[in-house]
């Protein structure tokens, strides 16, 4: 286990999940199912067998620190990567694998987001042990794909070349979020995994990915991976981060290398990037609602309400709702009309200001 290692990306701001989630507090410091944990803390947990503590990296916002020190008190300063600014998953996912080399030369790497929901931990373990067995005996990138349940137009997609006896198969194409009439098509053809964004590689293999596809970004790691562990690691980043590309992991490499495979699993997964995933995630009661609050329903249905315990609320003849209250923010969106709710924000943002955000 000595060379194994998980990255955690836990610098994103979870708009979709607004007004929940927001932009000082974002939704993987928050306890979302309300178990008493945040996702950030299941989702270390989730690793616990599968690196020492000490190889766990998380990479974070600098405004966010707080909340990783405080949630994660097991982790030690280097672990946390703070980012001085957004620059996508490609800068996060080269910045944790360059430290990591300085460290072991040989590493096998896990990326992994910080707000995903896994229910089947066994085989969640067994697939990570699995993807870590062939990325250390071959040269491949690995990311793991999930048998689609329901034609969701809010994931991206894996198409897996022609079937092999192996659940690891190389992959033919990338979408990213597709209409309904093709995430239908998808659905039928079964020829298709849903991208749960969570990736395995040998830091060989990655660091070539980057200086073959991403050079500029690569030059810039690889010079500032001489400060990696030490006082002057911040600023290196820093500077580094007004020259990087702004660009995702999936763009910059995964759909330009000719070594990326997918390893097919049922992880009982959800990356709970909306409301109506966490509705289709959640038990619900006698009429299909998905109810965390002090609340009150009559011919109310297939709805998600959370609302605060010291408001009464009372709905009557709702259906396919979110209902949510956070704050200075109530919310009221038809569940089929979530998708808009990135864009809801960025008006309230212009007209109300970004006290609400």
């Amino acid at each position: 286990m000595k060379n194994n290692y998980v990255v955690i990306m836990a610098g994103g701001i979870g708009t979709r999940f607004w007004p929940f989630s927001r932009t000082n507090h974002p939704k993987q410091f928050l306890d979302i199912l309300g178990n008493g944990k945040t996702l950030i803390q299941m989702t270390v947990e989730r690793f616990q067998h599968i690196c020492p503590i000490e190889n766990i990296f998380v990479v974070t916002n600098t405004d966010y620190l707080f909340h990783v020190k405080t949630q994660l008190p097991q982790l030690a300063d280097s672990q946390i990567l703070l980012e001085p600014m957004m620059r996508n998953t490609a800068a996060c996912i080269a910045y944790a694998c360059y430290k990591i080399r300085k460290r072991t030369e040989n590493a096998n790497i896990v990326i992994a987001p910080a707000d995903h929901v896994i229910l089947k931990q066994d085989a969640f373990s067994e697939a990570i042990s699995k993807a870590i067995w062939s990325v250390t005996n071959n040269d491949i990138l690995l990311t793991l794909g999930i048998t689609p349940t329901r034609p969701d137009t809010g994931y991206g997609y894996i198409q897996a070349e022609a079937e092999t006896d192996s659940s690891i198969q190389k992959v033919k194409t990338f979408t990213e979020k597709p209409n309904l009439p093709l995430a239908i098509e998808f659905l039928e053809s079964g020829d298709y995994l849903w991208n749960a964004g969570i990736f395995v590689w040998n830091v060989k293999a990655i660091i070539q990915a980057f200086e073959k596809y991403m050079p500029d970004m690569a030059e810039l790691f690889a010079e500032a991976q001489l400060n990696f562990f030490t006082p002057n690691e911040s600023q290196a980043i820093k500077t580094l981060y007004q020259q990087c590309h702004n660009i995702s992991i999936d763009y910059a490499i995964m759909e330009k290398a000719d070594n990326v495979f997918v390893l097919q699993c049922d992880l009982g997964w959800s990356d709970l990037g909306t409301w109506k995933s966490l509705y289709e995630f959640s038990p619900k009661n006698k009429d299909n609602n998905v109810l965390k609050g002090n609340i009150m329903t009559y011919e109310t249905t297939n709805c998600v309400v959370r609302t605060p315990n010291d408001r009464l609320v009372v709905l009557q003849g709702l259906d396919n709702y979110i209902v949510v209250e956070h704050n200075n923010v109530l919310l009221v969106c038809q569940k089929d009309e979530e998708q808009r709710i990135k864009q809801i924000l960025e008006e309230v943002n212009k007209s109300k200001g970004r006290q609400f955000s």
